[in-house]
């Protein structure tokens, strides 16, 4: 199953994104970042002065695990002192049993929470976030079907990541990805063709395979 992104236009705020983790997860949120200026929104160069703030993060390394945890208690003041602020938190760790339902008992000013499956589907949960007005848990057990025509907002000009498989199917007792990215789904060829031609178009010089 194929879809295509659908975005809704929202009133122009800033946002800040804070990645740990792989490559995958880079790109990731660089979707994100697309998807919020897709509607409207701008980078902000701090957290302090964000509207929004994601928190993209990492189950492979425990050390990143401990990263997040100080980085969200850490934002508490900052909450405190911005009411109307927006805390997402997403990314593998939040597709472990139970973490989910932690985050928020440990930190309850966290608004959304959502995993690798979904996230497409990041600016319908921050409409929910702002208009009821209460925290926003969407994490997904199952994968879903590829979505294609997100925005990407890259780092680059001249270097881009191009994902052409999600999960994995090798169930290494040393590794969590197909806990946390599901099993393996391939993109269709030919999409994964037209992405990176269209980056050749607009002078990229490298591109990253990525799955």
């Amino acid at each position: 199953m194929r879809r295509r992104a659908e975005m809704t236009t929202y009133n122009k705020s800033t946002y800040y994104i804070e990645t740990w983790g792989c490559q995958m997860n880079e790109e990731d949120s660089e979707k994100l970042s697309g998807m919020l200026k897709n509607i409207g929104y701008v980078k902000a160069e701090t957290k302090e002065n964000a509207d929004v703030i994601i928190f993209n993060t990492c189950a492979v390394r425990e050390n990143a695990e401990l990263k997040v945890y100080g980085n969200i208690g850490a934002l508490k003041k900052l909450k405190e002192a911005k009411p109307d602020l927006i805390i997402a938190i997403c990314g593998c760790m939040m597709q472990q049993k139970g973490m989910a339902e932690n985050i928020i008992k440990k930190y309850p000013f966290v608004d959304i929470i959502f995993g690798t499956h979904n996230s497409y589907k990041f600016p319908e949960y921050l409409n929910r976030a702002k208009q009821e007005c209460k925290s926003v848990i969407e994490v997904v057990d199952k994968e879903e079907g590829i979505v294609e025509g997100i925005p990407v907002d890259r780092k680059s000009d001249i270097k881009a990541f191009v994902t052409i498989t999600y999960g994995c199917n090798n169930f290494c007792t040393y590794c969590i990805v197909p806990y946390v990215r599901g099993r393996e789904r391939s993109r269709q060829p030919e999409e994964i063709i037209k992405e990176i031609k269209s980056l050749v178009a607009v002078g990229y010089k490298e591109v990253t395979l990525l799955g």
